[in-house]
């Protein structure tokens, strides 16, 4: 495979990924749809059917009338391309359009035009923008494989409980814990009490 050849296909690939992201973000049937729709509605009252030796000509007296509806009906399908934050006004025109062309234009385009602008209509007032999905506000964050934002196990038994912290001021002494405990009368002489060190044995 030459390198022409290469960059030929790599210009086309890029062509097509960059009509399939404008396509995707406007309504592109509807329009298309409704800029077909405008080619009988203005072709047909203008148009000669030759059958052998006779000819027949489908001409009526709305002709211009025809050719305004067709022309607006293209003009909407290119606005729903181009503009489509009116999309909405655009295709209510298109249905309304649809409607009158029954009477003026020869069963608007014999029922081709009619049933294209109907249809492109009722697609571009039903198309919506993709919205691109964010995270809801307040939302806990969570690690990918589903462990809390903390680490560690789920499963895993508690630590033991932590004691607050207690404050370094002056305690009271508790009954019992701290004072020397007096020396009764009769006691064992092995045994001695001291302020600093408490009850002690001797040797």
């Amino acid at each position: 495979m030459s390198a022409e050849s290469t960059g030929l296909s790599a210009r086309l690939r890029y062509w097509r990924l960059s009509f399939r992201h404008w396509r995707w973000g406007r309504p592109f049937w509807a329009g298309l749809l409704t800029l077909l729709a405008g080619v009988p509605i203005a072709y047909f009252p203008y148009a000669n059917l030759t059958l052998g030796q006779l000819t027949v000509r489908m001409a009526t007296t709305a002709g211009s009338g025809s050719l305004i509806i067709g022309v607006l009906l293209f003009v909407l399908g290119l606005t729903m391309w181009f503009q489509s934050a009116v999309r909405i006004f655009a295709g209510v025109a298109s249905i309304l359009l649809a409607l009158v062309s029954l009477v003026v234009s020869n069963f608007g385009g014999f029922l081709i035009g009619f049933l294209l602008a109907l249809l492109g209509g009722a697609l571009a007032v039903s198309w919506a923008p993709g919205v691109p999905a964010t995270d809801e506000p307040g939302e806990k964050a969570e690690l990918p494989d589903g462990a809390p934002e903390g680490g560690g196990d789920e499963n895993a038994p508690p630590g033991p409980p932590t004691l607050p912290e207690q404050s370094q001021g002056p305690q009271e002494p508790v009954e019992g814990y701290g004072q020397p405990e007096p020396v009764h009368a009769g006691a064992r002489p092995d045994e001695e009490t001291t302020e600093e060190n408490g009850r002690h044995r001797a040797g």
